[in-house]
């Protein structure tokens, strides 16, 4: 069966049908997965009971696996999943809900902010595959923005004034936001800023987009204050409902998107309710901004 695309929202977003991620998948049904992608930015995958090695699997058809390390205050030991999956569940190792007052559930509720994905690492995300696998009964929708929509509809002033800023990016920067203050020695110096374009260029078509997240808290040469009311004023900007498509999730859908043309965020839920989400995240293969290569 050959693959076929519904659109689901007038700017982007695509439903894909004709593909079983149970099963490993053409380099053709690859390739023409990735050109929707660079197209559509999110596709949504219908019914697909897959396991964590299939997601991985699929996943790996367009680039590495990036490693995880330094996206959460969760310790290693106090892990539900060793598969390589990232583990965006509301869950502890027991399997029950985290309490309302563990610091991990506190610290995930960032996810509740507009982002994308690993914008604190210095190279970050490029697609990230999320896989419902126990879905809460109400709430917890996830939203999309489309960023390239965003950055056409600017203004050609502030095109001309956004266009070579540097933002700093951090975990601190998002969660402080939701007031989690306090950090070990060890985790300040995991989540110390990484410098990100505020403007990006696809490499695959050209089209430039905002490149926005609750993890952006400084531009380099504006005062904070400044700095934090022109990146507040883009994303009220990028995240106006014609830009928007809300995903309510079913069990079993899979979700990909591309975190260097998209924001996304959950929306609130009863945390009481399990609610199992897996992550698959490709790595991206450079930096936005060329000096942090090395470091």
């Amino acid at each position: 069966m050959a693959i076929s695309i519904r659109k689901l929202h007038p700017l982007f977003v695509g439903e894909i049908s004709g593909v079983d991620l149970r099963q490993p998948i053409s380099r053709d049904d690859a390739r023409a997965i990735e050109h929707a992608m660079d197209d559509y930015a999110v596709l949504v995958f219908p019914k697909q009971d897959i396991t964590d090695e299939q997601q991985l699997a699929f996943a790996r058809n367009f680039g590495e696996r990036e490693n995880a390390h330094g996206g959460t205050v969760a310790k290693p030991q106090d892990a539900r999943l060793t598969s390589g999956v990232n583990d965006v569940s509301n869950l502890g190792k027991d399997g029950k809900p985290l309490p309302r007052d563990h610091r991990t559930h506190l610290f995930n509720l960032g996810n509740c902010l507009w982002h994308s994905d690993s914008s604190f690492r210095p190279i970050p995300a490029k697609y990230s595959l999320l896989s419902a696998r126990i879905v809460n009964p109400s709430g917890g929708n996830t939203e999309f923005a489309d960023m390239r929509a965003a950055y056409d509809t600017l203004d050609d002033a502030t095109k001309s004034e956004i266009e070579d800023m540097i933002c700093e990016h951090s975990l601190m920067y998002s969660r402080g936001a939701l007031g989690f203050l306090d950090y070990s020695d060890e985790e300040k110096q995991m989540f110390k800023p990484v410098l990100q374009r505020l403007v990006r260029t696809h490499p695959a078509h050209g089209r430039k987009s905002l490149y926005l997240a609750s993890h952006a808290g400084a531009i380099v040469g504006m005062t904070v204050p400044e700095g934090r009311l022109l990146l507040r004023d883009l994303n009220e900007h990028a995240t106006q409902p014609q830009f928007v498509y809300v995903h309510k999730w079913t069990l079993h859908d899979l979700v990909m998107w591309d975190n260097r043309q998209t924001m996304h965020r959950v929306r609130r839920y009863d945390h009481a309710q399990p609610r199992d989400m897996r992550r698959a995240t490709v790595a991206g293969d450079a930096p936005t901004v060329a000096r942090q290569a090395a470091e």
